[in-house]
């Protein structure tokens, strides 16, 4: 597999939110998520461990109905089962990655 340069992945949408998949395999997931401020997605419930990190950008991420401000280089973990979603104050860019 050939690297990945995020920065060539990145594109945005007025919209609505671009779900980027950098990665599927049966176990694994990887969407490279880019928001515009506004967007969001809805909290919903999590069938796999969610990682999150935050490469550009400040949010609000919703983990089993606790609010979390994100903002560049943090990572939020939301576990399996967990509720989770997310909505964009500023331009946002999050990798997200499922396993399970």
């Amino acid at each position: 597999m050939e690297p990945i340069h995020l920065k060539e992945k990145i594109k945005f949408n007025k919209e609505h939110f671009i779900p980027n998949i950098l990665y599927a395999s049966p176990k694994v997931k990887m969407p490279l998520i880019c928001m515009e401020p506004g967007q969001e997605i809805p909290p919903h419930e999590g069938h796999s461990v969610g990682i999150f990190y935050v490469k550009e950008g400040k949010g609000v991420f919703t983990l089993d109905n606790k609010k979390i401000d994100m903002e560049k280089d943090m990572i939020v973990i939301a576990p399996e089962g967990s509720s989770r979603g997310m909505k964009c104050l500023e331009r946002m860019v999050v990798l997200a990655i499922s396993v399970g």
